[in-house]
């Protein structure tokens, strides 16, 4: 198999890592000031995501490296392109992790409140601008024949990738609030199952439109695979939302990550072997092969891969392992 193919693949599998993990990460954070009716409760809501989330945003990173590496042209065009929405995402994240350190500072009630409002518009504003990049992905931009973007911001905000954002945004509420029934006891685990099946309904809507208008306008179900991977991901989701209904929150997490990975993996087979579509001219897209590296960058980042890569995945694994236990009032310091 070609580096190029393989690397295609791996950064697929970091995306998939990234949005699996950062989902609920997300999810739980959009929950935070509704869930939450007392400052003990979303203290607890804040601590089911304390020990794991900047670990969580450390699949975003890796996957960044990885384009910068693997394939440098589509970073490049890619952070030009996406520029203004890239930074507004990154203010979101700065100002989400100083809310995570700084809340507990002071006790005044306003105090409190401002920094978990931060953490709200920092879980939702990242989660509605991956679903407008990713769907810009497929349905393409404006990129010229030197690989340059030469749209603008406004260029990327259609009804098509808005309804992207929207999508990604319930999915990952979706799958915030399982994780949250998971993770709780008492009232909050009761209120994070009415949460789970509110925003479902919302998910399961937009995640058929989302469909329908990947049919209507790309060319992403010309792959049978693509194609199937998003039908799958519709009865996936389906079926974590019955499983919900029945009160079995671990299987239903399950696969809401499951919908999840099949999302993604849809989006990606659907692009592949392009990493950017040209919305100017097909022929002036970016593959795997005029975006990528030299096989001697390639060659040497996959061995660094392949010996890195498991320890940092049985390190996550460990840490979940660890902080698994469901968290309640008694588990705070006061």
């Amino acid at each position: 198999m070609e580096l190029n193919v393989i690397w295609f693949i791996l950064l697929t599998v970091l995306f998939i890592g990234f949005f699996f993990l950062e989902g609920f990460d997300y999810g739980v954070g959009a929950l935070l000031p509704f869930l939450g009716k007392t400052d003990l409760e979303r203290r607890i809501v804040i601590n089911t995501i304390g020990p794991v989330w900047d670990g969580n945003e450390v699949w975003m990173i890796t996957a960044g490296g990885a384009m910068f590496a693997a394939f440098p042209h589509m970073y490049a065009t890619l952070f030009s392109g996406f520029y203004l929405a890239l930074f507004l995402m990154l203010v979101a994240l700065i100002g989400r992790g100083v809310a995570f350190e700084f809340r507990s500072k002071e006790e005044y009630p306003q105090w409190r409140a401002t920094w978990d409002w931060l953490i709200f518009f920092g879980s939702v504003i990242p989660a509605v601008l991956w679903g407008v990049t990713v769907t810009n992905l497929i349905q393409g931009v404006p990129i010229d024949a030197k690989m340059h973007f030469v749209g603008t911001f406004f260029d990327l905000l259609s009804p098509y990738t808005l309804v992207g954002g929207v999508t990604f945004l319930f999915v990952f509420i979706f799958h915030g609030a399982i994780y949250l029934n998971l993770k709780t006891e008492g009232e909050l685990r009761i209120r994070s199952r009415q949460a789970a099946l509110t925003s479902g309904i919302i998910a399961a809507v937009s995640c058929l439109t989302l469909v329908g208008l990947t049919y209507a306008k790309t060319d992403l179900f010309k792959s049978a695979a693509a194609g199937g991977a998003l039908c799958a991901a519709i009865a996936t989701f389906l079926a974590a939302y019955a499983l919900v209904k029945l009160n079995r929150s671990g299987w239903a997490f399950g696969l809401s990550g499951l919908t999840i990975l099949l999302t993604t993996a849809g989006f990606f087979l659907g692009l592949f072997p392009r990493v950017l579509v040209s919305s100017l001219n097909p022929a002036w897209s970016l593959t795997i092969h005029n975006a990528a590296s030299s096989p001697y960058t390639l060659k040497l980042m996959t061995v660094a891969a392949f010996i890195l890569v498991p320890v940092v995945l049985a390190y996550q694994a460990w840490s979940y392992w660890v902080f698994r236990q469901r968290i309640s009032g008694k588990h705070l310091e006061y």
